[in-house]
């Protein structure tokens, strides 16, 4: 029996989890002190859930939320650096209706794509450790069990290392030895419901993409890629 019915309940949980007190205390902190440019707004200061639909047969699979980005909007890769470049390319290659998420009410729209994290909350340096890692698994395990995507884009090496474990407990065959992250690497796993395609992708940070190591190019052409394995027809760009 699935632990969640659906997508719906697991999120209406997962944002009432409080299970690593070190990531709690940092984010509702985060949000009490705010950043002076945001200081006039609410913060989240919650776990932050999934976004896009509970059906999108392509995910990206990020780090963790940012302490002034997601962890003061709600969602994920909303409001930070990092987000600004994910969504520019995700509009530039159709699976997104505008290239700008700024806030939670702002209309984006994502084409058959869902975003998640291995962790939920927004960690103290935007560094998890492996004990929060490890216990914030289970959302995103009881997400791909609850969806049947075809294909993920991995944003990082720490992101990659988290969900190989949660990918064989889905029931999708991992090849000996485990798929070693790099970017553009493109693994197909066999699985009881289907192939699932993964691929690697240096992550959006400004320390990736301020030094050109990651140029939207690289991002789009990644993300076309699993597009096109995913079966998604891109919006039409206006």
């Amino acid at each position: 029996m699935a632990e969640f019915a659906d997508i719906a309940e697991l999120d209406a949980q997962l944002v009432e989890c409080r299970a690593c007190p070190r990531l709690v205390a940092w984010r509702e902190q985060v949000a009490r002190e705010k950043r002076a440019a945001f200081r006039d707004q609410t913060y989240w200061g919650r776990p932050v859930p999934g976004f896009g639909p509970p059906d999108a047969p392509l995910v990206i699979v990020g780090l963790a939320p940012a302490a002034h980005g997601a962890n003061r909007t709600g969602r994920m890769f909303t409001g930070d650096r990092s987000g600004d470049v994910l969504y520019a390319a995700l509009h530039a290659v159709g699976l997104a209706n505008q290239p700008t998420s700024v806030h939670a009410g702002d209309e984006l729209q994502l084409r058959g794509v869902r975003i998640t994290a291995p962790v939920h909350c927004a960690p103290p340096a935007n560094k998890p450790t492996t004990v929060e890692r490890d216990t914030c698994s289970r959302w995103l395990r009881a997400e791909l069990r609850l969806m049947s995507p075809r294909a993920i884009v991995v944003l990082g090496a720490f992101g990659w290392q988290a969900l190989l474990p949660v990918l064989a407990d889905a029931g999708w065959a991992l090849p000996r030895p485990r798929p070693v992250f790099g970017h553009g690497v493109h693994v197909e796993l066999p699985g009881q419901r289907g192939a699932l395609h993964l691929f690697g992708c240096y992550h959006v940070s400004q320390q990736n993409t301020f030094t050109g190591k990651l140029t939207p190019a690289m991002l789009e052409e990644v993300l076309t890629r699993a597009a096109d394995v995913a079966g998604l027809t891109p919006f039409q760009q206006v």
